[in-house]
């Protein structure tokens, strides 16, 4: 039996609709790491869908490290100003720029990365990077968490990292 409690649960965790969560429970007989799965799932394919949509609207989010010797820039689309004003959205931007300070990215997507990359090509690639956050997470399962909530496509546009003199 799928409680209000256990719906409310989900819908904090993963920021699904009402009844998509109780749907996700009640398929999951009230598992709630399987409901999670379930959503998460639901919310790729959705993604997926939404790739060919047009992302006209965003933000440009800046992060300085402390001590202002490492910062960076991101522009972060999606399809309307409504959602590039939400606090979901907004924080997905800060923490894009962040992963981008701390992880120095060579490229947007392995395939963009130059033949001669040193190291594991998922790891120079900004969006198959593991979230510095949440080491379980990339930071493209963090986008399509953002797009399965909001409804609408989102995408990283390009960013850039600064660095002061011999700065990491």
């Amino acid at each position: 039996m799928v409680t209000v409690n256990d719906v409310k649960r989900l819908r904090e965790a993963t920021g699904a609709g009402v009844m998509d969560a109780k749907r996700a429970l009640e398929e999951a007989s009230g598992d709630f790491e399987q409901a999670r799965r379930l959503l998460r799932e639901r919310g790729m394919a959705a993604a997926a869908k939404r790739s060919e949509r047009s992302t006209g609207q965003g933000t440009v989010e800046a992060y300085i490290h402390v001590g202002g010797r490492i910062g960076a820039l991101v522009e972060l689309n999606c399809e309307t100003d409504f959602v590039a004003r939400t606090d979901t959205f907004r924080q997905l931007a800060r923490d894009i720029a962040m992963q981008v300070a701390a992880m120095t990215p060579l490229a947007l997507t392995v395939d963009e990365l130059p033949a001669d990359v040193v190291g594991d090509p998922e790891q120079q690639a900004l969006l198959t990077q593991s979230f510095i956050k949440d080491g379980s997470r990339t930071i493209q399962d963090l986008i399509q968490e953002v797009i399965a909530q909001t409804g609408e496509n989102v995408r990283v546009a390009r960013f850039a990292r600064f660095a002061l003199g011999g700065a990491a």
